[in-house]
C-alpha cells in the first residue's frame, strides 16, 4: 500500500518513458509539441491516425494522460484545463438529487463549487470529519453516491486514513474519490488503498515549475461513471492545451527527485518552526506530535513539502511576518521550485477554515538553510 523506494525507482522510469516514444518522423527523443487544432482525414473519410480535432483529443494530451495513468496505477486518465475543471467533471457525472459526503477540510474552491454551483444544480452534500468512520456512516443516505476525500488537506494538512474510508465506501457501494495533489503518486497510492478515482491539480507538484495549468482525473477501473467524465471532457471543452500538456509532461520527468528534496526541506523547516518562540503551532505530519503523524507514517512514503504554521499575534502579525520575507515569495499556488507563502484566510473568505494567524508554506527547492534563515529573520522582526 505504502510507496517504497523500489516502487519509486519504477516511477522514475515511468515518468521519463511513459506516454512517449522516439518521434518516427524525425528521430527526436523529446516529445514534439503539436499545436494544430485540426487533423487531416483519410481519403475514405476515416481517421486512421486517431486524431481529428484537438477538443476531442490531441497528441500531447494523449501522451500526458498515458503517463498520469501509469504513475497512479490506473486504467485511464482524463486531463482538463485546471484542477477545478477536473473536480467539476467528477461532480457533474452525478445527477441532481444525488448526495455526496466530503471531508470537512478541503481546498476552498471545491467547497465553493459544492455549496454554490452544484447546490443550485440540485446536488446535496454533507461535510464531515472522515477521520471518524462512524460520523461518516451516519452522514450517508440512500442517495449517497460519492465520498470526496483530500489527504493531506489544504490548508490544515489534516491526514485521513484512506483504507477505512475505502472499506466504508465499498460496503455502501459508494464511489470514493481521493484528491492526491499534496502527496502525489510518489508519496501516496490511493487507488491501491481502495479509491476508485484520484484527482490532481497538475498545476502543482506534477508540473513542478509554476508555468503550466491543468487538472486530471485518474481512473482505477473504467466504468460508466468514468465514461461520463470522459464524455464531459469531450463535450464540455474544458480541455488542457497542447502546450500545457507538453510542459507538464516535461515536468513529470523530475517528479521523483523533486519530491525527495521538497520533503527533505520541509522536514527541516518544520523542525525549526516547531521550536520558534514566535510560532504557536505547526501543522505538518512529519512532526511526531502532529495528529496525523502515525497515519502518515504508515500511509505515505514521506510527509510532503506542504506545511502551515500559526504565529502569535493573529492576523496582523501573520501579515507582518509575510511582509518581512525576502527569499520566500508571497504568492498563491504551491509545488513549484520557489518557496511560496500565503495567508489563506484572506484568500478563502467566507469559505475558510483557516485561523487568522495561519500562514501556508509551500517549501521549495532552495537550500533549506536559506529558507530557514529567511523565516527566522521575518519571525524575529529583524
Amino acid at each position: 500500500m505504502t510507496p517504497t523506494p523500489d516502487l519509486n525507482q519504477k516511477l522514475q522510469t515511468l515518468s521519463i518513458h511513459s506516454g512517449r516514444q522516439v518521434d518516427p518522423a524525425t528521430g527526436a527523443v523529446t516529445t514534439p509539441l503539436h499545436t494544430s487544432t485540426t487533423f487531416e482525414r483519410d481519403p475514405d473519410g476515416e481517421f486512421s491516425r486517431h486524431f481529428f480535432y484537438s477538443r476531442i483529443d490531441s497528441p500531447n494530451r494523449k501522451s500526458l494522460e498515458e503517463c498520469l495513468a501509469d504513475l497512479e496505477g490506473g486504467e485511464d486518465s482524463i486531463a482538463f484545463s485546471s484542477g477545478m475543471a477536473a473536480s467539476l467533471a467528477v461532480f457533474q457525472a452525478l445527477a441532481p438529487g444525488d448526495h455526496v459526503v466530503l471531508h470537512r477540510d478541503l481546498y476552498f474552491g471545491v467547497r465553493e463549487l459544492i455549496t454554490g454551483f452544484f447546490a443550485r444544480w440540485g446536488l446535496r452534500h454533507s461535510f464531515v470529519d472522515m477521520r471518524n468512520i462512524e460520523e461518516l456512516r451516519q452522514a450517508c443516505r440512500p442517495e449517497t453516491k460519492l465520498f470526496w476525500l483530500e489527504t493531506p488537506t489544504n490548508p490544515l494538512i489534516e491526514v485521513t486514513d484512506v483504507q477505512p474510508v475505502a472499506e466504508c465506501a465499498r460496503s455502501l457501494q459508494v464511489m470514493l474519490v481521493c484528491e492526491n495533489t499534496f502527496a502525489t503518486p510518489v508519496l501516496q497510492r490511493p487507488l491501491e488503498m481502495g479509491a476508485h478515482l484520484v484527482v490532481h491539480a497538475l498545476t502543482k507538484y506534477l508540473s513542478g515549475h509554476c508555468d503550466a495549468m491543468g487538472g486530471a482525473v485518474i481512473v482505477g477501473k473504467k466504468s460508466d461513471f468514468s465514461a461520463r467524465i470522459r464524455e464531459f471532457q469531450r463535450v464540455g471543452g474544458a480541455v488542457i492545451s497542447s502546450f500545457d500538456s507538453w510542459l507538464i509532461l516535461r515536468g513529470l520527468q523530475t517528479l521523483v527527485p523533486r519530491m525527495r528534496l521538497h520533503c527533505e526541506n520541509a522536514r527541516q523547516v518544520a523542525d525549526f518552526l516547531s521550536t520558534h518562540p514566535a510560532v504557536s503551532r505547526v501543522h505538518y505530519p512529519g512532526l511526531a506530535g502532529d495528529p496525523g503523524h502515525a497515519i502518515a507514517s504508515r500511509q505515505m512514503l514521506d510527509f510532503g513539502g506542504m506545511l502551515s504554521f500559526e504565529v502569535h499575534g493573529g492576523r496582523p502579525e501573520a501579515f507582518a511576518v509575510a511582509s518581512r520575507l525576502k527569499l520566500i515569495v508571497r504568492a498563491t499556488s504551491l509545488g513549484g521550485t520557489h518557496s511560496l507563502i500565503e495567508h489563506r484566510a484572506s484568500i478563502e473568505g467566507a469559505f475558510t477554515r483557516s485561523p487568522e494567524s495561519l500562514l501556508r508554506l509551500s517549501v521549495g527547492l532552495e537550500g533549506a538553510t536559506d529558507i530557514i534563515a529567511d523565516l527566522d529573520q521575518a519571525l524575529r522582526g529583524s
